[in-house]
């Protein structure tokens, strides 16, 4: 069991924030030296808002209990919606040049790194299956939304030495310590509603529907 659990971690891990954001950066770099422009300016606002929508969630729940109880959904799953998000368009850039077919399998493979990893979170009981199939989704709105629109151009250059450093940095997340983002969420919640303790899954699914942190005892 304890093997079982630290294998999921290790899974887990390679979608941690430490380990996505800066493949998020290579890839925008890559794509800035070879003047593809306009896929730049497409890779981070979508990127840019599918993180702000996980943010925007969890803050959300952690601060005022805000969520969809019968689905027992507390927020998008951060590490499901990198990692479906980042795998997918790494894979399309660095087999730029393969064939169509190829490269579609490329980009199928990286669909199924972000199922993987939305499985791990399961495993961990980290999220629920409402969490993890969301996150999933958002992520896979980014990366194939970015691919179909620079696909058909054929005006983007993507480094393969800048691919090559972007997969030798992911393998070397599940030896990082975890960037301790929960922990960020949780302090920037509490700052901005205002309430001394942050809501929390058992609690909120206990309490009755118009609980709203006010009054009363709220979860540890």
């Amino acid at each position: 069991m304890r093997e079982s659990m630290l294998s999921w971690m290790t899974i887990s891990s390679f979608a941690d924030a430490g380990a996505m954001l800066p493949a998020v950066a290579i890839i925008a770099i890559g794509l800035i030296m070879g003047h593809s422009w306009r896929a730049v300016l497409w890779w981070c606002l979508l990127f840019f808002v599918s993180m702000t929508l996980v943010l925007i969630t969890k803050i959300a729940f952690v601060g005022w209990g805000l969520g969809i109880r019968t689905l027992d959904f507390t927020g998008f799953s951060g590490h499901a919606a990198r990692a479906t998000a980042v795998a997918p368009v790494l894979c399309f850039l660095l087999l730029q040049k393969a064939r169509p077919v190829v490269q579609s399998l490329g980009v199928l493979l990286g669909i199924l790194f972000g199922v993987v990893v939305a499985i791990s979170r399961l495993a961990l009981h980290a999220h629920s299956v409402s969490e993890a199939v969301a996150g999933f989704a958002l992520g896979a709105a980014v990366s194939l939304s970015f691919i179909w629109i620079i696909g058909s151009s054929h005006k983007f250059v993507f480094s393969p030495l800048m691919a090559t450093v972007c997969l030798a940095g992911l393998l070397i997340a599940p030896v990082t310590e975890p960037t301790p983002t929960q922990r960020w969420i949780v302090e920037i919640s509490l700052y901005i509603s205002g309430h001394d303790r942050p809501y929390v899954r058992d609690g909120w699914q206990l309490a009755p529907y118009n609980w709203r942190g006010h009054g009363g005892e709220r979860p540890a």
